[in-house]
């Protein structure tokens, strides 16, 4: 059973629907992570509907440790206000550096949307959270459990997503998500990574992980934003993940039809579909 094992991965909400159609679902991503005597939630998706599939899944939200956003996208970071009313105490926040940047999306008719957290530093800090902004390449928050960020792209098929834009002056310029950060858990597999929606490449923050920590990713869990690559980054992504060892891919969110599709035919058996409600166990 999970209670033996050494780690547990829930998702809590999804883009696609639970097996049983019982739990909400949404454009978005949170992860309930029970790890190295940690609850940990990785991202909280688009609405704040995570706390409800929480409790319908049995998971007490006020039992957490830390919470980390991958990102300041509102799909990820969008149920953080309806999280600190659930919590019983003041909780570490891990963010990039660059959080609070306002993010856009420019639009096929021209205008730009507002992409980003709903909410302000100032508010989250009224809150029951402990902002701790990530800056170096790696963090430690046990001896098994790491951040990481800063991802120099070096694969040239993972390009700049031109539709993502942080405001410069009266213009603006592409988001390069600086912000963006990665969890890796050691387990006695092997590294499992997870990751929220990989605006930066996720070749390249397998490349940059790497290089930093000398054991296998045996996982690879969460979202890798190829819903809109062509046949060849595919390819090529699917490529890198058996060039470097990668034995598990459980795939989520942004990853689209065609990217899932791949992944599937490559790992085969160790191919994971985490939709909502699925539970990564080892």
């Amino acid at each position: 059973m999970w209670k033996n094992s050494e780690l547990r991965i829930t998702t809590l909400i999804e883009n696609m629907p639970d097996d049983e159609g019982k739990l909400l679902a949404e454009h978005g991503l949170s992860l309930h992570i029970e790890f190295d005597g940690k609850r940990i939630l990785f991202d909280t998706g688009q609405t704040g509907d995570f706390v409800k599939n929480a409790k319908d899944l049995g998971i007490d939200l006020k039992a957490l440790d830390n919470i980390i956003i991958s990102h300041g996208h509102y799909d990820h970071s969008g149920g953080v206000m309806t999280l600190m009313s659930e919590l019983g105490k003041p909780l570490p926040f891990y963010a990039g550096e660059g959080f609070f940047v306002p993010k856009y999306k420019h639009l096929s008719d021209g205008t730009y949307r507002y992409n980003g957290n709903p909410f302000t530093e100032q508010e989250m800090s009224e809150g029951k959270m402990e902002l701790r902004m990530v800056t170096e390449d790696i963090t430690l928050l046990s001896d098994k459990i790491i951040l990481f960020k800063n991802f120099p792209a070096v694969f040239g098929f993972e390009h700049k997503n031109e539709k993502f834009v942080l405001p410069e002056g009266e213009a603006y310029k592409v988001d390069a998500f600086e912000e963006e950060i990665a969890l890796g858990l050691r387990t006695g597999k092997g590294l499992v990574l997870i990751v929220g929606c990989s605006h930066v490449g996720i070749c390249n923050i397998l490349q940059a992980v790497t290089r930093r920590v000398d054991e296998p990713i045996y996982a690879v869990l969460g979202g890798t934003h190829l819903m809109e690559a062509d046949e060849n980054r595919l390819q090529k992504t699917m490529e890198v993940f058996r060039r470097f060892g990668v034995q598990c891919v459980a795939v989520s969110h942004c990853t689209g039809e065609q990217g899932i599709a791949l992944a599937k035919e490559t790992f085969g058996e160790q191919f994971v579909l985490n939709n909502t409600g699925n539970m990564f166990v080892i």
